[in-house]
């Protein structure tokens, strides 16, 4: 981290919502991408890392480490995407209907988004962290609570079972 964040970090730890929102802004893609995949839903995933900043904001002063910043913001949002998880599962076993599925990325294709849909959300959430949080395993373990083998092989049969899907599109 250059010395430009660790300031920031500094003055949003005072109070300034100038400097984290220029911490914020480096990081906003990265977290709604790993939102709206965990989520499937554009809304719930601009909800989760709205919540998430709000989180963040309030509870910046515990933030120990300034170089951490990106970290502990993916785990406010993991946290958040969890917990909106299970009130929607909450939701559809007392029979309420979700939203229509809306399209939100343009640039993912649609088979690689239903592909990603086949996944359980803990592997959702696993692919997620590692491919738009750019998380290793250790990490990504020590988010979900989970031993760093056991990161790597959920990811590596989340994978197959993404390509075994992707192949069965492709030759229909």
């Amino acid at each position: 981290m250059n010395i430009d964040r660790q300031e920031l970090v500094r003055q949003a730890k005072k109070g300034s919502t100038q400097a984290f929102a220029a911490l914020y802004e480096e990081i906003y893609m990265d977290l709604y991408r790993f939102a709206f995949y965990t989520m499937k839903q554009p809304q719930d995933a601009e909800d989760a890392v709205s919540e998430a900043v709000m989180t963040a904001f309030e509870k910046i002063g515990m933030l120990k480490k300034a170089d951490a910043f990106k970290s502990w913001m993916f785990q406010i949002v993991v946290n958040q995407c969890r917990k909106k998880l299970k009130q929607k599962e909450r939701q559809q076993q007392l029979g309420q209907e979700d939203e229509p599925y809306l399209a939100a990325d343009p640039g993912t294709t649609l088979s690689l988004r239903e592909a990603f849909e086949q996944l359980s959300d803990q592997e959702r959430m696993i692919v997620a962290l590692s491919v738009f949080g750019g998380y290793r395993s250790g990490e990504i373990g020590e988010q979900m609570g989970l031993p760093a083998p056991t990161v790597r092989s959920k990811m590596s049969r989340a994978f197959q079972k993404m390509r075994r899907f992707l192949g069965e599109e492709e030759s229909i």
